[in-house]
């Protein structure tokens, strides 16, 4: 329990139904203070440990109400593979969930690491200066126009407080 502690210091833990884990892991270091070799050390909890807990089912049923808001109903709601899930397993869920963590708060796609194939070796440092070409498409005649007919009508929703609009007429 100690290594637990020692890894989960201060981090934001992500847990699907929170309260359940939060109390069972509570009551499993009610426990330990009790064991011998913790004699007189008081119970830690937590909270004592982490700052924050996220629980991703308060957070989907915000997002989602009324919508079952399991791990697998999440998983195919954001199109998060979950087909190597045929039992409830610790580490196959917790991977799962950060996937679906991060689809549900639309920080990131993915918790893989890409790492640059062009990483210059030593003495092509250089190689970091140059850019790549940047290929500009401009819009159509077609394209302009529906979107001189859109600004028209944000400007005219907004009674003539379209800053677009404003910046295009102007120039800038």
């Amino acid at each position: 329990m100690a290594d637990f502690l020692e890894y989960v210091s201060g981090a934001e833990l992500v847990i699907h139904n929170a309260p359940f884990d939060i109390g069972f892991l509570n009551s499993e270091l009610g426990l330990l203070a009790t064991l011998a070799d913790w004699e007189g050390r008081t119970a830690d909890t937590v909270a004592q440990h982490c700052p924050s807990v996220v629980d991703t089912l308060k957070l989907a049923k915000e997002l989602h109400p009324g919508q079952k808001n399991n791990l697998d109903a999440l998983c195919k709601r954001y199109l998060v593979d979950n087909s190597g899930r045929t039992l409830h397993g610790a580490l196959l869920d917790a991977e799962l969930l950060a996937e679906v963590y991060l689809a549900m708060t639309r920080g990131q796609e993915s918790l893989a690491i890409e790492l640059d194939e062009a990483t210059p070796m030593a003495g092509q440092e250089e190689a970091w200066l140059t850019r790549p070409t940047l290929v500009i498409l401009a819009a159509s005649e077609e394209e302009l126009e529906a979107h001189a007919v859109q600004m028209a009508s944000i400007d005219k929703a907004s009674q003539n407080a379209c800053l677009w609009r404003t910046l295009y007429n102007s120039g800038d």
